[in-house]
């Protein structure tokens, strides 16, 4: 998501810049209030989008599997058994760890399709311990009534 938002505030300077030129063109002087409308506007765009991004993708971790469910309108479910993980890994870049977030990337047996991984996630580190808890949770065989 970081480098999401610093394309978009390069890209809401750059639409500023254009602004800014256009209205010097058209009236032969810059108009201020025209920049700072047009960057305060794609700033609201650009934040809404992240937004929109960050609630559309629900990561779950249960006792028996792991789900990424992408989507606002039309849903995508994403799972795989734990007892299909192989490997999990946790990185995080220079500005990941001062946002304190990161990816938790799964191994998964079989499932080459498609690329398992909890991005952007508040401590990662917390999560890879917690899959490591459900791993070695005895499984019930039956279920309650």
């Amino acid at each position: 998501m970081f480098a999401f938002h610093l394309k978009g505030m390069i890209g809401a300077v750059l639409a500023g810049a254009l602004a800014g030129v256009v209205s010097a063109i058209a009236s032969g002087h810059m108009q201020a209030g025209w920049v700072v409308a047009v960057v305060l506007l794609c700033f609201v765009v650009v934040l809404a989008a992240g937004l929109t991004r960050r609630l559309r993708t629900t990561y779950t971790v249960t006792n028996e599997r792991l789900e990424i469910d992408v989507g606002l309108l039309s849903r995508h479910l994403h799972h795989t058994r734990l007892e299909r993980v192989q490997n999990v890994n946790c990185s995080q870049t220079l500005v990941q760890r001062m946002l304190r977030v990161g990816t938790v990337d799964f191994d998964t047996a079989g499932e080459a399709g498609f690329d398992f991984c909890f991005r952007g996630v508040a401590n990662p580190r917390e999560i890879v311990r917690t899959v490591d808890r459900a791993l070695r949770e005895p499984r019930r065989v039956g279920r309650d009534v």
